[in-house]
């Protein structure tokens, strides 16, 4: 039964007022009490008055333009707008007299005498509120003729693949052009002239494709009329009911409005009540959600016994079982820790936890691990060092009350939009800055935004750096040495202090490793140190390197030393990467931990499981992805259940990678398409997409928030059905009716998850933040408030060690990766939708200077070549990149950016070091080899997708594969 709620929600008119204080004053007879600061139409509403308004909505400030909502207040001339007035004490307001109703007729007569009479046939028909509102003025006829100027005429911007800009219905009420400013903070939109000639303009006149406008639909979601529209809305017309649930793109977690006709999902729009985005979203959850009902969908099972054979669709059960009979297989053969299972941090929480039930409990091993693995591992591993806990600290909304931002490793605008927005809100407010990153991100310099400092450290200098800024503080006395004194261990903190202040560590020593100015590096700890409230926001540019954990412990240590953790506007705040990358964590995806963090080898806790699930489990760690690899390559590992991850794109050194893959027995795949990974796969489980299952998700705030199924599975099964039917095939039966009780399964095995169910998570207003017990039934927002997780903070030595891949003359630039705002991960979900109209392949940022010494100019394709691989991709010349720097993303497969990426990693956990690759570029005419053993590779399986038995002589030989000969005789074994 799907929990449906009403498409359109009460709008307030204005915000509400944070304020304690109240006043009390009396509307239409009614004595109420609100906060100081609240609006008179705000009041009124919450008395059940509803007072006509167009330019006002509770998600933008007041504006007072369309004079719609004048009242009467006692003791005052005239009429004043609602909108704009706040409350007083003792105030008499009456909202509706001959005179007002006059008043507003007369204006909405003005309104529609410029105003296309087309409501049957216009798509906003039934949900407008210029149609609402002349209804409840009473219009019934226009007095004013057409005959004159009038902008009926008006044409319509279609540029956007999203949405339709109909000038002619366009009341010019500005609240696309507010809520581009306040609520995306993008700057794209304004009202070009003046007058009758006012008009909603993108850019310089541009159309909305060609501007600055990030298509988050802030604008439509803020339109009266149908100027704005969804174009699903326009084809397919206005949607009948909703089911809130939560995105399946980035960390951020938004909250969404499905909203359905029948079992068909008309538009996405953002919850108001979702306390991670607050009404917001990006262009990837608000419209990129067509990859669900995309065509490439692989809907029935699929077996085939070598990767050479055609692809054969079978049942349910013939699939399931042949997958259960050949890890058996493989383990009878091989022994038990010759199979293992990959999580999925896209998959709901639930699905996460039945997946390493099921190689904990069914396979008999501990060879379970997760994506988090390549990105945020380090995170996990360096705060609990330091905190105690591995996770953030603090909830998005502790960003609106910092005074000091430092923003590591991460470009929020293209990889946590919604974040971002909020970020940039602070800014304007006049919050500082401070952006650390080797590239110019959107936030060093944008509308209305400036950094303080922008320090663009060489690539793999984060622990060098962040250790100067540590040295500054220490050495000129800008420690919070109460905090330090009551909160951390004192020891730990002297030797810490003793290491930071050798001169070996200062900004002058480090400058020439960072490539920073002494002076700056001193000014950014100075501005962190003794701004206030200071905040650190970091990303995959800070993990992903060789000395990820040193750098996350390097993190904690700056916030620890200024008092900077604990309460609202401060905080260690990793920005994960995936919608459920904390989730997948938590629920005890790596090999050497049960949910909730807790070590196999305890044995107290491994009998607690044991007792629960009812089988024996193993107290020694299992492999990790990496290990997993290597022991495919040696033979000793020869099968794999991976659920909704595509590795063989995702992780480094892909040729690696591919040869791994190719070596193994019995590959499982479950997903949504026929991925990179699928290729190697032995057994195709399709997948389910977050519309078509229920469940929850964790967001980089330790947010539990709900996914809720608004259509049936196309496949037939949701991920977790799918999960539990291979268990009773490999003779483990995990019986649930829904994954509520998986939840509740959960709770009563996981200290932080004890008060955490579905019926808690409603009754709490929709999410929930771990921990969630008995001490803290409500959840846990702040983190560390009186005392640190662990106790007493431990201060860790961070000595900067360079990483082993370094540039020469050879390969004399350093690549790092990254995203991008329009594209997502590995894009398979993304590049099924119409996001490809802004970034349609990967390209390779590259410095003017690098580029003229190499002849390069934008638009050239180039080989980009490692220690690891080579590949071609097309360049674009800019100064975001510094000299001696190259940049690209991974979003397409085609690319190949992680043929090029080495397999050196972090020391404590092995993530990956995608940020540092030491390449050389130059300027080429055709594909990569690489690039050409894919395509060949691709055209073979796509053939054999289709049912077709291709040739003998047309089989891939080792050459075929898309791995280099040095994993040739692996390949030819199989």
């Amino acid at each position: 039964m799907k929990e449906t709620v009403a498409v359109r929600e009460r709008d307030l008119g204005t915000p509400a007022s944070t304020q304690t204080e109240m006043v009390r004053l009396t509307i239409d007879g009614q004595l109420i009490e609100v906060p100081v600061g609240t609006s008179v139409m705000h009041a009124a509403a919450l008395a059940g008055i509803n007072i006509p308004k167009l330019c006002a909505t509770d998600s933008l400030e007041a504006f007072g333009s369309c004079r719609l909502c004048l009242v009467d207040i006692e003791g005052r001339r005239g009429h004043p707008a609602s909108c704009t007035t706040l409350v007083e004490e003792g105030m008499v307001v009456q909202t509706e007299n001959d005179t007002l109703h006059k008043l507003r007729r007369n204006v909405m007569e003005l309104y529609i005498s410029d105003h296309p009479l087309d409501c049957l046939t216009c798509p906003a028909n039934g949900n407008c509120e210029l149609q609402d509102m002349a209804g409840v003025v009473g219009l019934r006829s226009v007095r004013y003729g057409f005959d004159g100027a009038n902008h009926l005429d008006d044409t319509t911007d279609n540029s956007n693949p999203y949405f339709a800009y109909d000038s002619s219905k366009c009341i010019v009420c500005n609240r696309c052009v507010r809520a581009c400013e306040e609520v995306q903070g993008t700057f794209a939109l304004t009202v070009d002239k003046r007058g009758f000639e006012s008009r909603i303009t993108a850019g310089q006149n541009d159309d909305f494709l060609g501007s600055d406008c990030v298509s988050c639909g802030a604008c439509v979601q803020a339109c009266p009329t149908s100027s704005l529209m969804e174009k699903s809305v326009i084809d397919l017309g206005q949607p009948e009911h909703a089911v809130i649930t939560t995105c399946a793109y980035c960390g951020v977690g938004c909250g969404f409005k499905a909203e359905m006709k029948g079992d068909k999902v008309i538009r996405m729009t953002p919850w108001k009540d979702g306390k991670a985005n607050r009404g917001h979203a990006c262009v990837k959850g608000r419209f990129a959600w067509g990859y669900a009902t995309h065509q490439d969908r692989i809907l029935n099972p699929m077996i085939r016994k070598k990767i050479t054979d055609p692809w054969q669709e079978v049942s349910w059960e013939e699939a399931l079982n042949y997958a259960a009979s050949e890890f058996r297989r493989i383990q009878d053969q091989h022994g038990r820790d010759a199979v293992g299972g990959i999580t999925s941090s896209r998959c709901t929480n639930e699905e996460t936890y039945l997946v390493q039930k099921l190689v904990r409990a069914a396979f008999g091993t501990n060879n379970v691990d997760t994506c988090a693995r390549v990105c945020h591992s380090p995170t996990g591993y360096g705060l609990k060092m330091t905190l105690g806990e591995s996770a953030g600290t603090q909830t998005f909304d502790s960003v609106m009350h910092t005074d000091v931002v430092i923003v590591i490793g991460a470009n929020p605008s293209a990889a946590h939009p919604v974040f971002a927005s909020r970020l940039k809100r602070r800014l304007r407010q006049g919050a500082r800055l401070i952006v650390i990153d080797p590239r110019q991100t959107e936030l060093v310099s944008s509308p209305h935004i400036q950094a303080d400092y922008h320090l663009p450290l060489r690539p793999g200098t984060n622990t060098a750096i962040l250790t100067a800024m540590a040295h500054v503080i220490v050495t000129e006395n800008l420690v919070n040495e109460s905090y330090v004194a009551e909160r951390c261990d004192t020891a730990a903190f002297e030797e810490w202090r003793q290491f930071v202040s050798q001169p070996q560590n200062s900004p002058e020593a480090m400058a020439e490793i960072c490539g920073v100015s002494a002076d700056d590096i001193r000014g950014a700890a100075r501005l962190y140190a003794t701004g206030g409230n200071g905040s650190i926001y970091y990303g995959l540019g800070v993990t992903e390197h060789s000395q990820g954990s040193t750098t996350v412990m390097a993190i904690a240590n700056l916030a620890m030393a200024t008092g900077n953790v604990g309460r609202e506007g401060v905080g260690v705040n990793p920005l994960r990467g995936q919608n459920n990358v904390q989730g997948s964590c938590d629920m005890g995806s790596f090999p050497h931990e049960f949910p909730g963090y807790r070590h196999v080898s305890d044995t107290s806790v491994r009998q607690q499981f044991e007792q629960a699930w009812g089988v024996p489990l193993q107290s020694e760690p299992g492999l990790r992805i990496p290990n997993m690899f290597e022991a495919a390559l040696s033979g000793s590992f020869k099968g794999l259940y991976c659920q909704g991850e595509d590795i063989v794109q995702s992780d480094p050194n892909t040729q690696h990678v591919a040869a791994a893959m190719a070596a193994m027995e019995c590959v499982v795949v479950q997903d949504l398409f026929l991925n990179e990974t699928a290729k190697y796969a032995h057994v195709f489980l399709p997948g389910s997409s977050f519309l078509e299952k229920d469940g929850t998700f964790t967001n980089a705030e330790r947010r539990i928030s709900r996914v809720r199924k608004v259509m049936e599975p196309k496949a037939g099964m949701a991920d977790w059905e799918v999960t539990c039917a291979l268990a009773r095939a490999l003779g483990y039966p995990m019986s649930y009716d829904h994954p509520s009780q998986i939840m509740d399964e959960i709770a009563r095995l996981t200290p932080t998850f004890t008060g955490v169910s579905y019926q808690r998570i409603l009754e709490l207003g929709g999410s929930v933040q771990w921990p969630c017990n008995e001490q803290a039934p409500d959840g846990t927002p702040t983190m560390h408030i009186d005392q640190f997780v662990r106790g007493k903070g431990r201060f860790m030595l961070t000595q900067y060690v360079p990483t082993e891949e370094r540039s020469s003359r050879k390969f004399p630039l350093l690549l790092t990766t990254g995203r991008i705002l329009s594209q997502y991960n590995v894009g398979a979900q993304t590049r099924r939708t119409e996001n490809v109209a802004w970034h349609a392949e990967d390209l390779l940022e590259i410095h003017p200077a690098d580029a003229e010494d190499r002849g390069i100019r934008s638009g050239d394709k180039v080989s980009v070549k490692s220690r690891a691989g080579e590949t071609v991709l097309r360049a674009t010349v800019t100064e975001r990149v510094q000299p001696g720097v190259v940049y690209t993303t991974f979003h397409f497969p085609e690319s190949g950016a992680n043929v090029v990426t080495t397999n050196n990693s972090d020391w404590a956990t092995n993530c990956p070091e995608y940020k540092v690759t030491a390449v050389q570029i130059q300027r080429v005419t055709s594909d990569s080899a690489w690039q050409n053993r894919w395509n060949r590779f691709n055209e073979i399986q796509q053939r054999l997708l289709q049912g077709e038995t291709v040739p003998a002589a047309d089989l891939p030989d080792p050459e075929d594969h898309p791995c280099s000969p040095e994993h040739a005789p692996a390949v030819a074994k199989v």
